[in-house]
């Protein structure tokens, strides 16, 4: 105990610097400013009390940066309205770019998915803003749609959009969906938050879900 009273100052230091290192090693951009943002301040608290002014201030205004993104991300995170969703043929150059772009992560969620297999598909950028954060691929069979692909890009995970996708957006109604069913193939689904069923059968386990008429 009195080794750490002694040395606490030295302890906050590493602490604050090994947390700053971990934070730009972060994909997911929400937990890399609220990581970045911690360690601003312990860092802001380590210079202080060594007195060292200048560094005092860049980390206080680091940690004042990370809050104004914070705050933004968290409202964009709550805002579903801030996505839209464009509809592309299954073959296109830039959605291909995407898939090939994330392959590895892609199939750690999906390993049956195809890219090449574009019979009967019907695909979808998931956008915020310019930037494509997610890709939904289905494949209808009379009024259900099969999930082929739910991906998102790793550093919006944080956010909404696969609420978006499947309740705020108007897509699969004006498809001609019905009834939503996943892969049992899916690694960690998450549609169970969603309201999806979780169902089993003799393939595994998939989620189905009726869409609303309104």
């Amino acid at each position: 105990m009195t080794w750490l009273v002694d040395h606490w100052i030295d302890l906050l230091g590493w602490g604050g610097s090994i947390l700053l290192i971990w934070s730009v090693l972060q994909t997911r951009l929400l937990k890399f400013r609220v990581l970045n943002c911690i360690a601003s301040l312990v860092l802001t608290l380590f210079n202080a009390v060594l007195a060292i002014w200048p560094m005092v201030a860049m980390n206080f205004v680091l940690a004042l940066i990370n809050l104004w993104h914070i705050r933004s991300l968290l409202g964009q995170q709550r805002d579903e309205t801030a996505f839209d969703i464009l509809q592309v043929e299954p073959d296109d150059r830039y959605l291909q770019h995407v898939l090939a772009a994330h392959a590895a992560d892609i199939a750690s969620f999906q390993p049956d998915f195809d890219p090449t297999d574009h019979d009967r598909r019907r695909a979808f950028l998931v956008q915020l803003g310019d930037e494509t954060v997610g890709v939904v691929m289905l494949r209808p069979e009379g009024q259900t749609a099969h999930v082929v692909l739910d991906w998102v890009n790793p550093r919006y995970r944080d956010f909404s959009p696969g609420q978006y996708v499947w309740h705020g957006s108007n897509l699969l109604r004006t498809q001609g969906f019905e009834r939503v069913e996943t892969s049992p193939q899916m690694v960690a689904p998450y549609y169970g938050r969603l309201g999806f069923t979780k169902q089993s059968s003799e393939s595994g386990t998939n989620y189905v879900w009726d869409v609303p008429t309104a």
